[in-house]
């Protein structure tokens, strides 16, 4: 694999630099893919071996670069040296590219690019992810269908590293919202309505009682009282409470079993509502909590009365608040978990909330602080299902599927799928993640239904085309010629191409796991499957002689293999047929 060359590389440039090879691993980068047949496959970055020098003092980095290419000789593996612009470059020798390559991405299977060195001084951590976060009978909207598939990304991708990683879903299942929906209940609700479909009533409730509270002072004062009495921890108000929130997580649980999601952690607000009284009177002990003429309690984060970082921990009459639930949350979880990283994925409206917490909690004397990470993401706007404006996200995969199997049913193989239905939702949701994964997390963006299906260009569903037409020759061919093969049949253009791509995996995995940003891999899988795309059309398998279909097939095999690797990482279950 690409580590194996770039060791090589790393250990003879070491002997002419007297530095250790690991020093050297991280500046040896695989080539990106060029038109020029003749390109290098390795490159050495000349500037980050210079970047520690005083700039002034720098020799010409072209002419550093020359001599030091002067220096080095080819062997076995290195067929040819040269100079770019302010790089030297290194070709490997094609056969043995070509069986290193192949032989490791077969034998490494899903584990291939994970054993990289890139990642050889990786410590293994606990990691906690809170991602999705829905707030129970509210809308489930597309802000927290962007936290699940970004935070189930997350997840995978520090899972695949070797890290033990903790999946949290926490609820919004407290609050005022709980008075109006315990009252609306009483006076609108239904229980066979509840038990059939649980989200959709409650929040057909929620909305029916907002208005009347907002008509009739008496309702809003209703649902007070009953906010009140749970508080209090009044038996039948926390009865119901629990109903609602039990029916919930099970019908949460069955969307995202659709979406291949799952949590270790159901947790939420509501468990720490007396966790945060604790944490109030810690802040008061610190001399941290300060009452306000209005009676609420705030904490002066930059203790020089900075408005802007003032936060408020305390209503008036007492009860806690979202940041208070989150600081009682954070400590909770290092007493469970002692974990090394906490990563929370949410929209970049929340920004400021996490930076508050995060502040707070270290003039509380939590140093683990700095452990806590916020991985913002932008809006998307103009997502609507044919029934109007998204409302849960069991509208989105609804329509997914449709519209999908609307899609490809002008398709004759189609009607061979033994469940079209399924295959129709794991190409949608591909779709779906691929619009949302190319570009820059923290981006706003628009999106597009007609957009998200289109089979040619970069989207989700080329992909899962790609990944069906090549299991389709392994199926068709696979039997006779997926024993042994001759790597002199492998020198075409179109199979160096792919080679030289499935040598730059292991980085783009690096680079991914450093920003947490999928879009690397998605970017990388789009243009393997473009040269997948071309090669099948030039390198025939049917009527080749044998010796070159099966050298052939084990190309195709191992475009395959990478292509389900990265589509998992993804969040994306590849399909066989479509």
């Amino acid at each position: 694999m690409a580590c194996g060359f770039r060791r090589v590389i790393a250990c003879q440039l070491s002997r002419v630099l007297d530095l250790p090879p690991e020093n050297l691993i991280k500046s040896i980068s695989a080539v990106p893919i060029s038109k020029n047949e003749e390109a290098a496959d390795f490159q050495l970055s000349v500037d980050s071996l210079l970047e520690k020098d005083n700039d002034h003092s720098r020799p010409d980095i072209q002419v550093h670069a020359k001599r030091l290419a002067e220096k080095l000789r080819c062997d076995t593996v290195v067929s040819e040296i040269s100079t770019g612009e302010r790089t030297v470059n290194f070709k490997i020798n094609r056969e043995l590219l070509t069986k290193t390559v192949l032989k490791q991405v077969i034998e490494d299977g899903s584990k291939y690019g994970l054993k990289s060195e890139l990642f050889s001084d990786l410590p293994q951590k606990k990691i906690v992810v809170e991602f999705s976060s829905p707030n129970v009978a509210k809308k489930f909207h597309v802000g927290h269908l962007r936290s699940t598939i970004i935070g189930n990304f997350i997840a995978n991708l520090k899972e695949a590293l070797g890290h033990q990683v903790i999946r949290i879903n926490y609820l919004g299942d407290w609050g005022m919202q709980f008075g109006l929906l315990g009252t609306g209940f009483q006076l609108f609700g239904y229980e066979e309505k509840l038990q059939s479909n649980p989200l959709q009533h409650l929040f057909e409730v929620y909305i029916q009682v907002n208005k009347e509270a907002a008509d009739d002072k008496s309702v809003a004062k209703l649902a007070q009282e009953f906010f009140r009495r749970l508080e209090l921890g009044d038996v039948q108000a926390l009865s119901l409470w629990q109903k609602f929130r039990d029916l919930s997580i099970e019908e949460y649980i069955r969307i995202y079993e659709r979406l291949g999601i799952y949590f270790d952690e159901y947790s939420g607000e509501s468990f720490y509502r007396e966790k945060s009284q604790e944490v109030l009177k810690l802040l008061e002990s610190k001399g941290l909590l300060l009452k306000t003429i209005k009676g609420t309690a705030v904490v002066d984060i930059s203790g020089n009365g900075d408005p802007s970082s003032i936060c408020t921990v305390m209503r008036s009459d007492g009860t806690s608040l979202y940041a208070t639930r989150d600081l009682a949350a954070a400590i909770d979880r290092m007493d469970k978990y002692n974990f090394d990283t906490m990563i929370y994925v949410t929209d970049k409206g929340q920004k400021k909330h996490f930076q508050q917490v995060f502040q707070m909690l270290k003039i509380m004397g939590y140093d683990w602080a700095e452990r806590c990470q916020h991985v913002p993401f932008g809006v998307v706007q103009g997502m609507k299902t044919r029934r109007g404006d998204v409302t849960f996200l069991e509208d989105v995969l609804n329509e997914i599927q449709l519209r999908m199997l609307q899609n490809m049913a002008s398709i004759k193989t189609t009607k061979e799928l033994k469940n079209p239905q399924e295959t129709a939702e794991r190409v949608g949701l591909a779709a779906l993640i691929i619009q949302d994964f190319k570009g820059l997390l923290l981006s706003d963006y628009k999106f597009s239904w007609d957009r998200v299906f289109q089979s040619r260009g970069d989207t989700g569903v080329f992909l899962q085309y790609t990944h069906a037409r090549l299991h389709s020759l392994e199926e068709t061919f696979g039997c006779g010629y997926l024993n042994d093969f001759n790597t002199a049949c492998l020198q075409e253009p179109q199979s160096v191409s792919i080679l030289q791509h499935l040598l730059r995996f292991d980085e783009v995995l690096y680079r991914s796991s450093q920003d947490l940003q999928p879009r690397h891999i998605v970017s990388y899988l789009l243009t393997l499957s473009h040269l997948a795309a071309v090669a099948h059309k030039t390198l025939q398998i049917k009527d080749s002689p044998p010796e070159v279909a099966g050298a052939r097939l084990h190309l195709f095999k191992a475009v395959r293999s990478v292509l389900a690797n990265g589509m998992k990482l993804l969040g994306i279950t590849p399909v066989c047929r479509m």
